[in-house]
């Protein structure tokens, strides 16, 4: 019976996580470049029951042990990992010179992806599929968190201004000569951590191969969220938690009577 308890508690905690995760891509589906985030569902390792017992043997009754094996039990379900989603999302026009779009053209690996690359407060790189950029008061491309927009040779891009004009393969023309906005290409983008604001940390990436995308100056890559996918996936995940939960409260009544009734001394 305890068993049962288990499997139904884990059930509801992940079928939580799942909420967790669809509440958070529905409140991303307006931010720029966000990638929808999947919950990615396992099962515990099953348990092999088997009878233990003896019977009797022969004319004199001799008693022998015997094992016969009864079958697998499940032992719940959990939620293994996150796994963000990198299709491509929506291209939206805005006409604002510091907004930028990858867009995707034809990929080597489906789990491949090109990323704009981005220093971090630590110096460090970090991805972004985020193209809302900005000017700083020194003329330097940011991100709206004011982390510097770096070029191929992963310095900060000096626009000298707000007028700046970027080419389809990246090349941006400024007042102060041209350089080519940083784009890198991850070849399993599944790999990479994410962080906060549309952030990515990883392994290396390689420049992206000729062909794979072209960047788009005035749009803005809208979220891959599908908002009906997610909001019918929210009901399915609520039902499964209501049946785990009713499941809960009959192993609890019947506990209640276990204890207070068939243990009950007349």
């Amino acid at each position: 019976m305890l068993r049962g308890f288990y499997n139904a508690a884990s059930g509801m905690i992940t079928q939580q996580r799942q909420q967790d995760a669809l509440s958070n891509n529905l409140a991303n589906m307006n931010t720029p470049g966000y990638k929808a985030d999947q919950a990615m569902i396992q099962s515990f390792p099953e348990m092999l029951l088997s009878e233990m017992n003896t019977k009797q043997v022969g004319k004199s009754g001799t008693k022998i042990p015997f094992q016969q094996q009864i079958g697998p039990l499940s032992t719940g379900v959990y939620v293994q990992e996150m796994v963000p989603q990198f299709s491509q999302g929506d291209i939206r026009e805005t006409g604002k010179d510091t907004d930028v779009a990858l867009v995707h053209q034809e990929l080597p690996d489906e789990n491949g992806g090109v990323f704009f690359t981005v220093q971090a407060m630590d110096a460090s790189i970090q991805l972004t599929r985020n193209g809302n950029f900005t000017v700083d008061e020194e003329g330097y491309l940011t991100t709206n968190d004011g982390l510097y927009v770096l070029d191929q040779a992963e310095n900060p891009i000096q626009t000298g201004g707000q007028e700046f004009t970027i080419s389809p393969d990246g090349t941006i023309d400024t007042v102060t000569g041209q350089t080519v906005i940083g784009t890198t290409y991850i070849e399993n983008a599944q790999t990479l951590e994410k962080l906060d604001n549309g952030m990515y940390a990883g392994e290396d990436g390689i420049v992206p191969p000729n062909g794979t995308f072209t960047l788009q100056q005035g749009f803005l890559e809208r979220s891959n969220v599908d908002q009906m996918q997610a909001m019918t996936q929210m009901m399915e995940s609520y039902r499964m938690f209501e049946t785990n939960q009713r499941v809960l409260r009959a192993y609890d009544q019947n506990m209640e009577k276990t204890v207070n009734e068939i243990g009950r001394i007349g």
